[in-house]
């Protein structure tokens, strides 16, 4: 059976606007990278989603712990290794605000690193 005329047509935009309801992605926010070296006493702005990427350069990526001010605002995720792969550190903003993040290293006579993380919506 051949359908054609006002049927196909109706057919035919049904599922094309079945298919655009599917295919709604949502936006990709790049990640901000910076050396935990430069963080100290700095502000990074982050947009709700967005992570910063802490760059540990020589030491362990599981070497830092982290403690966020206002854990609304901001989530610190450790570093690992896991299968083969690398996974620095990082914060990611959950909330419009702003928040101050402590970084500490488990190695002994490497000072904590204090900075701001403002995130905008």
């Amino acid at each position: 059976m051949r359908i054609a005329g006002p049927v196909a047509t109706l057919v035919l935009v049904t599922s094309l606007a079945t298919l655009a309801g599917c295919a709604s992605p949502q936006p990709v926010i790049a990640p901000v990278t910076r050396d935990v070296g430069a963080l100290q006493g700095e502000t990074v702005e982050l947009e709700v989603g967005q992570v910063l990427n802490i760059d540990t350069g020589d030491l362990a990526v599981d070497s830092y712990s982290g403690v966020v001010a206002d854990p609304s605002v901001a989530r610190f995720t450790a570093g690992r290794e896991d299968g083969g792969a690398t996974y620095n550190p990082g914060v990611e903003g959950l909330a419009e605000g702003t928040t101050e993040v402590v970084l500490s290293n488990e190695d002994g006579g490497i000072q904590d690193v204090t900075f701001t993380v403002e995130v905008s919506g």
